[in-house]
């Protein structure tokens, strides 16, 4: 009996423009899409959401 192949898995997509990543600038499929990804992080595009500390003060 044959050996079975083992399924690729499938391949990764650039969470900016969705073409297929490559491994130099994974995840990304290139350095303008991952410069654009550290844009928008830097400019506070993206976000990540969170609840008051006890050391806040409440307004």
């Amino acid at each position: 009996m044959p050996a079975k192949k083992a399924k690729a898995p499938p391949k990764k997509r650039c969470p900016i423009c969705g073409k297929p990543a490559i491994s130099a600038s994974f995840p990304f499929c290139s350095e303008r899409c991952r410069d654009v990804d550290l844009n928008r992080w830097l400019s506070g595009a993206y976000a990540i959401p969170g609840g008051r500390t006890d050391g806040e003060n409440e307004e």
